[in-house]
């Protein structure tokens, strides 16, 4: 797909992965809609960028809020052909611990954001998407989902993410299957350690100490990377019902 036909979705787009995401659409001369529970930062976002973004505010776990979202994108851009999933939370919680037994109220909430939310967005959008005309290589549309190395190398204290992020890995391929008919492919991203903002409070020299775990670069990721592995992804139409590790060769330790 060429990059300036995007008219994208992208979830978690006021902050982090998704804005960096959001801004290369809109460098390629693509539009995207943004789609995040933050209405500071979602509509400082829109009002920066101007009439190629809108902000909406969206539960991506809620089927009404996700139906009103697309709803309100196709009205404006006339058609969605991109969905990046970037919304997600993340906790630190053992199995059992000195306080108990991991809260099942929090794993619920893990699994439900980050798992069952993208599959609400990736199942809705598909239903969209089916609509549109194909462009040269038959294709209707591409969604991108965000896993982490989690998902592989899950830490001491990270079952509710690792279970999370595992599932978006486990559903890529049989979702790229079921949709394959239709023209529409299904790629996932498993980012390593990325400066976002759940690094944002740490100390500098936390945040080295980090970056230094990765073989090369031996750096935190940068947001603008994972846009443009993103951007990529949208490019190249033979990428289809994979998991990319954007990692620096990085393997996490158990703690």
């Amino acid at each position: 797909m060429n990059p300036a036909d995007v008219k994208a979705v992208v979830t978690g787009g006021a902050s982090g992965l998704g804005e960096a995401t959001v801004k290369e659409i809109i460098k390629e001369g693509g539009k995207a809609a943004i789609l995040d529970i933050n209405n500071e930062k979602g509509e400082q976002l829109a009002e920066e960028i101007g009439e190629q973004a809108l902000y909406i505010n969206t539960d991506v776990t809620d089927e009404e809020s996700v139906e009103n979202a697309f709803a309100h994108v196709v009205d404006t851009f006339g058609h969605l052909n991109t969905v990046v999933n970037c919304a997600g939370i993340g906790s630190a919680e053992k199995t059992v611990g000195s306080k108990g037994p991991h809260d099942l109220q929090t794993f619920s909430k893990v699994v439900q954001i980050n798992l069952i939310g993208s599959f609400n967005i990736i199942r809705l959008a598909a239903e969209q998407m089916m609509k549109n005309n194909e462009n040269e290589e038959k294709e209707r549309g591409v969604i991108i989902n965000t896993a982490s190395i989690a998902a592989f190398d899950g830490q001491i204290g990270q079952a509710a993410y690792s279970a999370s992020k595992g599932g978006i890995v486990g559903m890529t391929l049989p979702i790229a299957r079921d949709l394959s008919k239709h023209g529409i492919r299904v790629m996932t991203i498993a980012p390593g350690l990325f400066e976002t903002p759940l690094f944002a409070s740490l100390p500098e020299k936390a945040k080295n100490a980090l970056g230094e775990m990765t073989p090369f670069p031996s750096r935190l990721g940068k947001a603008e990377e994972f846009a443009r592995l993103a951007k990529s992804i949208v490019e190249n139409s033979m990428l289809n019902g994979e998991t990319i590790r954007l990692d620096g060769a990085v393997r996490m330790t158990p703690k």
